[in-house]
């Protein structure tokens, strides 16, 4: 899918863009000798029993089999709209290539989806290749000359969208590793579509009819940091409280 900026931009200088990360709680919680289940145990019963639904809820649908890899993302916009597209169609991990300059979304367009999200950085490239190779996925790059439809991506077991930069597109090094391409079909005058457009389109239709997939494991980790995310001043009480 080409890719075209947006026509008016959130500015990488506005105050409303930050740099999207994983809350670090859990990771200090876990440094402090809790483990997952310690967690669940101690702050499950300070979450009412609506919350604690809606929690488990969203966790029965989260899904590991379909991820997205942003390929140098430039726009702070695109990039929160990318983040709140995942958060709302179940992806649990998200990619990003920053290279040149940081990854910044802008809270007006996240609206905080990027805290139930793990977002994994990667340096290079061949960094993230590594990485999403070892995890079995298929590379799927968004390309207005693709040979798939976006209805092909429900059908791959374990498939990773890859979206290039608003202006430049999908790397060489990248394009050149992928196992095929998508487009997204036009009808009208217009050629291309904004990434985050594009994102919406080629997810939804990657996510459609899949389950969620959590192992066992990877639902506790989540269930537990998401319940750091929902207690007020739950940094104060797990460091309390830590294991002796």
């Amino acid at each position: 899918m080409a890719l075209v900026p947006e026509t008016n931009p959130v500015r990488r200088d506005n105050e409303d863009a930050f740099e999207p990360r994983s809350d670090p709680r859990h990771a200090r919680a876990r440094g402090l000798g809790w483990s997952d289940q310690g967690l669940i145990d101690t702050f499950e019963p300070m979450v009412t029993d609506a919350r604690r639904a809606r929690l488990l809820q969203v966790l029965d649908g989260r899904l590991t089999a379909v991820t997205v890899v942003l390929d140098a993302p430039h726009d702070p916009h695109n990039g929160a709209a990318v983040l709140r597209t995942c958060e709302a169609l179940g992806i649990q991990h998200v990619h990003v290539i920053p290279r040149e300059e940081e990854f910044l979304a802008a809270r007006v367009v996240s609206k905080g989806s990027e805290q139930w999200l793990d977002i994994a950085r990667h340096r290079t490239a061949q960094a993230a290749l590594t990485a999403l190779r070892a995890l079995d996925y298929v590379l799927i790059g968004s390309h207005p000359e693709g040979e798939l439809l976006p209805s092909a991506l429900g059908a791959i077991p374990r498939v990773a969208v890859v979206l290039g930069n608003e202006h430049a597109g999908i790397s060489e090094e990248l394009e050149s590793a992928m196992d095929a391409r998508v487009r997204v079909p036009m009808r009208g005058f217009v050629e291309s579509l904004n990434v985050s457009v594009s994102a919406a389109v080629l997810l939804a239709h990657a996510t459609q009819g899949r389950a969620g997939d959590l192992t066992p494991p990877e639902r506790l980790r989540v269930y537990a940091r998401w319940l750091l995310q929902t207690v007020p001043r739950s940094d104060e009480i797990f460091e309390a409280l830590a294991p002796r």
